[in-house]
């Protein structure tokens, strides 16, 4: 597949891996926040957007969480990438002569006991890239950066250390994005789909609004609430479900929620990567 794919993060950053590893034929284009790749893909400058959306160590990518409703794209795809932690220093550098790494929020917890048996010190960054990309500017041996060995192969870095995160299924889950929906059923595998709504104001709305998951057998993966607006009163959820919109036991599911919420929203619909299990 040609065109382009936009991911926050500098070259080398785990977004710019998950591009290649989901669309390797694709350019990958990186931005400095992830409004910046929903402006691009919006505006027509690119194809499609990278989307970071959760870790299994870290939790939820809440930036995103909040961006995606108000996006106006489309998710037509998952990603969900292997997140190996590396040591990165300049050439030469020996473990012992390390006492800072630097890397984004998120990936200093994912590698927290490797970095305290060491008695180096994490260092927030805002993106893992740009910190290898500093410290191969830098030129410092005590400085290293947590990041990918593509990174490390595009700024001339040491792999000091390698696979160094304390959870052995590391993995970070992405989302492609586009200005266009694509509901076709793709693939031999399962499909998913995501999507918002807010509950009427009446008692057990939440309850009785999911209770046509339960009896028409839908799995549902994910259910998050975020506030909207900055008011307590008024919340938002957002799902993901195992199936398909036209599946006729989402339809009868999605024909119940709807009668106990105020709005409803699919926001994608798209295969199941193969490691979802």
């Amino acid at each position: 597949m040609t065109g382009r794919i936009a991911f926050q993060g500098e070259l080398g950053a785990y977004s710019h891996q998950a591009c290649t590893q989901a669309r390797p034929g694709m350019q990958a284009v990186p931005c400095q926040t992830f409004e910046d790749v929903v402006e691009l893909v919006r505006s027509g400058e690119v194809d499609l957007g990278m989307l970071a959306v959760e870790n299994s160590t870290y939790g939820r990518v809440a930036d995103v969480h909040s961006l995606l409703p108000k996006a106006g794209l489309h998710i037509v795809d998952e990603a969900f990438v292997r997140v190996h932690v590396n040591l990165l220093g300049v050439r030469g550098t020996t473990l012992d002569q390390i006492t800072e790494a630097h890397g984004h929020v998120v990936i200093i917890p994912q590698c927290a006991g490797f970095l305290k048996a060491h008695g180096i010190k994490g260092k927030v960054s805002t993106d893992n890239a740009r910190a290898a990309r500093e410290v191969a500017e830098q030129g410092d041996l005590s400085r290293a950066a947590l990041a990918s060995e593509l990174a490390a192969e595009i700024y001339g870095l040491d792999v000091v250390a390698r696979h160094i995160e304390d959870q052995a299924n590391n993995t970070t889950r992405f989302l492609v994005m586009s200005r266009d929906p694509d509901p076709a059923r793709r693939g031999g595998g399962k499909m998913m789909t995501t999507f918002t709504f807010r509950v009427r104001n009446i008692p057990a709305a939440l309850y009785k609004a999911l209770g046509g998951f339960a009896t028409n057998g839908v799995n549902m993966t994910k259910l998050e609430s975020y506030m909207v607006g900055g008011s307590f009163t008024a919340t938002e959820f957002y799902a993901d479900i195992e199936g398909h919109p036209e599946d006729a036991n989402v339809k009868l599911a999605f024909d119940e929620l709807r009668y106990f919420t105020t709005s409803f929203n699919i926001l994608g619909v798209y295969p199941a990567d193969r490691q979802r299990g």
